[in-house]
């Protein structure tokens, strides 16, 4: 059994991107007599029961125009190190890497907290899976380098797939029902694409797993998630390269994460998240930059993104499995980014059956300069639903933006989105997306296709639309256009 206890909150603790020089814990023989010199009891049996220390927590307050509640993130200052090489790490043999990193954060976790250190070097590594209370903290002048075999990421966990529920591969990093939770470091994530390249193709045995998936989660009785296994046959659904799932209290920072065979960062049913200085870079297909789903209180702060898709796409879930969590997203900021590549600098949805509100992007910048990649920006803001989604979408606002060229606009927004799915499955239940409050202020564009593009539903339109302050040097299309909207001012 384990036992929990509320961390106390430290207040007025500063950010702190390095980690201070405590004495780590020199190796396992010595492991259990410093925890006992430190005071502590741990488990040495899995029945046995943990008396855990006092925990503390940075609180980061956001200026946003909603009210933004503080977000409380794990302070690991003065936590016990564990470096991987003293359980057995070793840079030739991925094998015993991984089980070293297993071994380390067991034992950070059994401590009751602790910072398990990769040092410099390359470290190759299969699936790492977080637990509460741990630091996987990357130094300067070390890569994770994660395998290529999706054998690697097997046994299935509970996961999932473009808003779906199902068991499928593990993603690279996983983290499921943690607390205090942590991801630091200046040094850098890679994933190995070998096998992930190939399935970026979505060939048909690819697309009849998609739709025996949603037909599992829409269709009559719904089957269990546990049921729901996507690792048979050649559905190959790739993981996600970080998933925070259904966790509380995370920070993510300074770390560098390169090529991704899903979505790269993906804080699911997560609260009080925080990923600030990350910089991404991965241009496979789906590959978004963040991924916050049926989550709340996250800020994304000082990033950079280089992506192959959108850089931040906020979504809720997929039709009933979102209707049966009935879990928004909600509180999201995203300020101070650059945006080198991507499909959208931030999209909402289309994933969106659990609703999204409260979201406030600011002072964030689209430069193409410098990337060997075309560009491939459509909006700056675009939101994206359709008639079998529901949920609803409100008080978004983007402020203080600037870009160079984009193909689409300022805004646009969409309600007849559905790729794939249009012709691969029917309609099951309609409802539409309730959409209010999109409010756009101080923007800069030198080339846009457009500067806001809006297409309503007639029965569900799009209300209370603001752009003040908007400016686009040359535009190539029609300036305005609006289908559906009521309460719509630009000045």
């Amino acid at each position: 059994m384990h036992c929990r206890t509320l961390g106390r909150h430290a207040a007025g603790v500063p950010s702190r991107s390095n980690i201070p020089g405590e004495a780590h814990v020199p190796s396992p023989s010595n492991y259990r007599r410093k925890l006992i010199l430190a005071g502590c009891v741990v488990p040495l049996l899995p029945a046995c029961a943990a008396i855990r220390p006092a925990r503390a927590y940075e609180e980061v307050h956001v200026a946003a125009p909603f009210a933004m509640p503080p977000i409380r993130i794990p302070d690991f200052a003065g936590a016990p190190r564990f470096p991987i090489t003293d359980f057995g790490a070793d840079q030739r043999d991925q094998a015993r890497t991984s089980a070293a990193i297993a071994r380390a954060i067991d034992a950070a976790h059994a401590a009751g907290g602790g910072i398990v250190v990769v040092p410099a070097g390359v470290w190759p590594t299969a699936k790492i899976h977080l637990k509460s209370h741990v630091n996987l903290h990357v130094a300067a002048g070390a890569t994770l380098l994660f395998s290529a075999q999706p054998t690697d990421y097997l046994p299935a966990v509970h996961t999932t797939w473009e808003g779906l529920e199902c068991y499928n591969y593990s993603p690279l990093v996983y983290a499921y029902e943690c607390e205090n939770v942590a991801l630091t470091g200046t040094g850098t994530l890679r994933a190995q694409l070998d096998v992930w390249r190939v399935w970026y193709a979505r060939p048909k045995a690819h697309m009849d797993a998609l739709v025996r998936l949603y037909d599992m989660s829409a269709k009559g009785t719904p089957l269990p998630v546990q049921q729901r296994d996507m690792t048979v046959g050649d559905a190959n659904l790739r993981p996600q390269f970080v998933q925070f799932n259904r966790c509380r209290h995370v920070l993510v920072e300074d770390v560098t994460i390169e090529d991704s065979p899903f979505w790269v960062l993906h804080p699911y049913l997560s609260r009080d998240v925080v990923i600030r200085r990350v910089k991404i870079t991965a241009h496979g297909h789906n590959n978004d930059g963040v991924d916050p789903e049926m989550s709340q209180n996250v800020l994304i702060e000082d990033c950079v993104f280089d992506q192959g898709d959108d850089a931040i796409s906020v979504k809720s879930g997929r039709d009933r499995d979102a209707w049966r969590l009935d879990t928004p997203s909600r509180n999201i900021v995203m300020r101070n980014c650059r945006i080198k590549n991507g499909h959208q600098l931030c999209a909402i949805g289309s994933e969106l059956s659990g609703g999204i509100e409260n979201v406030f992007v600011d002072n964030c910048h689209f430069d193409h300069t410098g990337s060997n990649v075309p560009s491939t920006i459509n909006n700056i803001l675009y939101v994206k639903t359709n008639e079998r989604r529901g949920g609803y979408v409100r008080n978004i606002h983007l402020s203080n933006v600037t870009a160079t060229s984009v193909k689409g606009g300022v805004l646009a927004v969409e309600t007849d989105v559905l790729y794939q799915w249009k012709t691969l499955l029917p309609t099951y239940e309609r409802r539409l997306t309730a959409i209010e409050g999109l409010h756009v202020s101080n923007v800069t564009v030198q080339d846009a296709g457009f500067v806001c593009l809006i297409k309503g539903e007639a029965e569900q339109p799009v209300r209370d639309v603001s752009l003040r302050g908007v400016r686009v040097a040359r535009i190539g299309g029609t300036a305005v256009t609006n289908v559906n909207v009521q309460g719509f001012v630009q000045t």
